[in-house]
């Protein structure tokens, strides 16, 4: 999916980041803060993206891939989950990605430049993992391929659901982030009973049932039917990535797959 990898645009991954950082807790906080300085998780959420200009060849040839996977059986995806990660040119898709930032901030002996280098790419990473089309099919680039109309515009339909979805909704990020801001904290436990490879194949059966509408004139119909599963995708993203945080900075936060007790971390 090399033609484009940008998921979200900077709105969703933004809503994400800030939804993330209000939900930290004060050990995550102060270990993010240490990393990052005055820079907030939603400025650096848009971080890899960015850096896709920079003339290095590690930007310019290798961290593309870092953004997805393609998942053409399902039931095949365990075989992707490799958690012993080390080095950076290890990394074949986003799943890789993820371990990898997740190794480095949980070792000890990991320097502070790497740290906040694993520390914004995750911050990026979940995002993308919360777009289905960044776990949809090699065979059209993740949507990339699929032409469609906006409203009377022409362009594809991972753009459709990287950007324009959210874009439409004419909201700033901290408006959005407010918007998909709950106190449910079952939900939330619900959300955090789940591990990474889970959050790409719910991406994939999401692209799936979108790829089975065939729909390629986008209009009001499309905006209500599919609205509802942008916000959920944003809402999902933000509390995994903040109890993604806080199990690796806070001892004291349970682990994501076992939060179905509830977690002291969202205890506010």
């Amino acid at each position: 999916m090399s033609s484009s990898v940008i998921a979200w645009g900077q709105n969703g991954h933004r809503v994400i980041g800030e939804l993330a950082q209000n939900n930290l807790s004060p050990v995550a906080m102060s270990q993010v803060q240490l990393l990052l300085g005055d820079d907030s998780l939603a400025e650096v959420s848009t971080w890899p993206d960015e850096m896709r200009s920079n003339p290095n060849p590690f930007w310019k040839k290798q961290s593309s891939k870092w953004h997805y996977i393609n998942i053409d059986d399902p039931s095949k995806m365990h075989h992707h989950d490799n958690g012993t990660i080390k080095h950076k040119h290890e990394v074949e898709h986003i799943l890789d990605g993820i371990n990898y930032a997740i190794n480095v901030l949980k070792n000890s002996s990991s320097s502070k430049e790497d740290k906040q280098f694993a520390l914004k790419f995750l911050v990026h990473l979940v995002g993308d993992a919360h777009q289905p089309f960044h776990a949809g099919r090699a065979e059209d680039l993740g949507g990339n391929k699929i032409e469609v109309e906006f409203f009377g515009k022409s362009t594809n339909l991972h753009k459709v659901f990287d950007t324009e979805l959210v874009e439409h909704q004419k909201l700033s990020f901290t408006e959005f982030t407010r918007s998909v801001t709950t106190s449910n904290k079952q939900l939330i436990a619900n959300y955090l009973n789940s591990s990474p490879s889970d959050w790409l194949l719910e991406s994939n059966a999401i692209a799936e049932e979108i790829y089975k509408s065939n729909e390629t004139e986008i209009s009001w119909s499309y905006i209500y039917k599919y609205t509802p599963t942008i916000k959920q995708r944003l809402q999902q993203g933000g509390y995994r990535l903040a109890g993604l945080l806080n199990q690796i900075f806070d001892t004291h936060s349970k682990p994501l797959i076992n939060a179905l007790a509830t977690n002291k971390s969202f205890e506010k």
